[in-house]
């Protein structure tokens, strides 16, 4: 689990652990209540947040529309292919601008190669599966957690991956405005206890129990917390056990933090974030109780209210109005009688289509849904992505820093470790980290439209324009801003005894 064993300060024992998790759970007992009416409305299938769920039960009750549901599926998935594109590499390492021209072109095929390396194994573990997951977490409750652990050695991917449900996450945020100290709860049976922790040594009363017991849950906190050192101390323990020695499961140190939290918006002062669920939930209400009561309405339509006269005859318990029936009365009384309906509700699907469509496009479901029309020209689809990146440019911000930098970095430190790529670090300087996934490549795109622009223009001057154009140096820049694998293109010089150390 950990990169590093390290025993803990005493500032990190059980007693204290346990006490500083229920004080940050404290803080987050005001944002439950809404989380939990966000996911009743739009993801009425996650787990919940204010009471345990149990396997298989209805979650739907309360759910009349759907809009609110399939828009969010629909950004989630948007989501999930314009910043993290399955089977396709939307990261890059590149040489830092410390490094000359010759130095570049030296070190590009490596850092290509490395890059693939980590591609690799992202694509051969469960990254999608649980990344899509966490974008329907940030997408509804405005906040979301990865925990991202090294698989065991022999597995298909280094990497292994879990969405941490909301109701199980528990966050602080450091000085620097990032959550970095991050608390789990969550409650394990005895094997998948002794699974996760092997090396931990149980309490003989609770093994009896869980071996009595086989469907016996155990409270487990686990705690990452960053340190002076600018590492990351770990830490789990039993929630409902007394003494330290019992309540410790397992302890140690990670170079890179393993639970990767991130937030959609983020409001000044607040730790957790909002996200557009909340934004549009009034609407997402109102939408629900006009259908409710369309619904009803159309109950009273088709079966009508009735009313009759008490002559000793007709007995309205024993009614049932189906086609045939004979329903007897007394000789002189009125029987059964149709009552009118006091009113219509016909403006209500006026009602619904307008928050309807608020709903939509509150969620980008009208931004960064299917196009209607299929047969795009090539200026539309240039319009739509940089539509895209304008409406998603301050929350892509956010989720490059709080979610793709961390993921690279902490990637790079378990595959360095591990021995299967160089020991190079990624520092903005030698080594640089580039995003080349379709929301990112919309700006690099637009450059490079400038830059043939300009060169198309120079050419309509003749020789004497096209004299101040290096044309390797033009075709370099294209290659690089178009990610262009460095083995396409020939280097301007081959410069002999290069070493870079990076």
């Amino acid at each position: 689990m950990t990169d590093v064993n390290h025993p803990l300060g005493p500032d990190h024992q059980s007693g204290h652990l346990r006490q500083r998790y229920r004080k940050a759970k404290e803080r987050r007992a005001t944002w439950e209540a809404h989380w939990q009416e966000c996911y009743d409305y739009a993801l009425p299938l996650r787990d919940a947040v204010l009471h345990q769920p149990n396997p298989g039960e209805k979650k739907g009750d309360r759910l009349f529309d759907g809009t609110a549901a399939d828009a969010v599926d629909q950004l989630a998935a948007s989501l999930l292919s314009e910043l993290t594109p399955p089977w396709a590499q939307w990261f890059g390492l590149t040489a830092g601008p410390d490094l000359d021209e010759a130095e570049r072109q030296q070190v590009a095929p490596l850092l290509d190669k490395v890059g693939a390396i980590l591609q690799s194994h992202f694509d051969r573990s469960n990254f999608a599966v649980e990344m899509h997951q966490c974008y329907l977490d940030v997408v509804t409750g405005g906040t979301a957690c990865l925990l991202f652990e090294e698989a065991q050695p022999g597995e298909a991917s280094a990497f292994r991956f879990t969405a941490v449900p909301l109701a199980q996450a528990v966050l602080e945020e450091g000085p620097d405005g990032k959550l970095d100290s991050s608390f789990r709860r969550s409650e394990l049976a005895l094997a998948a206890l002794r699974q996760r922790f092997p090396a931990a040594q149980l309490d003989p009363s609770l093994i009896r129990r869980g071996e009595e017991d086989p469907q016996a849950r155990f409270a487990v906190i686990e705690a990452v917390i960053p340190n002076q050192r600018g590492h990351y101390d770990y830490a789990a323990i039993l929630e409902d056990a007394g003494d330290d020695d019992e309540a410790l499961l397992a302890e140690g140190r990670f170079g890179q933090s393993p639970f990767i939290n991130f937030r959609w918006l983020k409001a000044p002062g607040e730790i957790y974030g909002r996200s557009p669920v909340m934004k549009a939930l009034p609407d997402i209400k109102t939408a629900n109780k006009v259908v409710e009561l369309v619904l009803k309405n159309a109950t009273i339509a088709v079966t009508g209210i009735w009313q009759a006269d008490d002559d000793g005859v007709l007995n309205p318990a024993n009614i049932k109005l189906i086609p045939g029936t004979i329903i007897p009365k007394a000789v002189g009384s009125a029987g059964l009688q149709p009552l009118e309906s006091p009113g219509r509700f016909d403006i209500s699907q006026l009602v619904l289509d307008d928050l309807r469509g608020r709903i939509r496009h509150a969620l980008l479901a009208d931004k960064l849904g299917q196009a209607d029309n299929p047969k795009m020209t090539a200026t539309e689809v240039l319009e739509r992505s940089a539509d895209m990146a304008r409406l998603l440019g301050a929350t892509y911000g956010r989720l490059q820093s709080e979610l793709l930098t961390p993921l690279i970095l902490r990637a790079v430190t378990i595959l360095r470790r591990r021995g299967e790529i160089p020991p190079l670090l990624v520092d903005g300087h030698l080594v640089e980290l580039q995003y080349r996934s379709p929301l990112a490549q919309s700006q690099a795109q637009r450059d490079a439209h400038n830059v043939l622009s300009w060169l198309s223009a120079l050419a309509q001057l003749g020789p004497a324009g096209m004299a101040v154009v290096d044309p390797a140096a033009a075709a370099q820049w294209l290659g690089r801003a178009f990610n262009i694998p460095a083995d396409l293109m020939v280097a301007q010089q081959n410069p002999e005894n290069v070493h870079v150390q990076i």
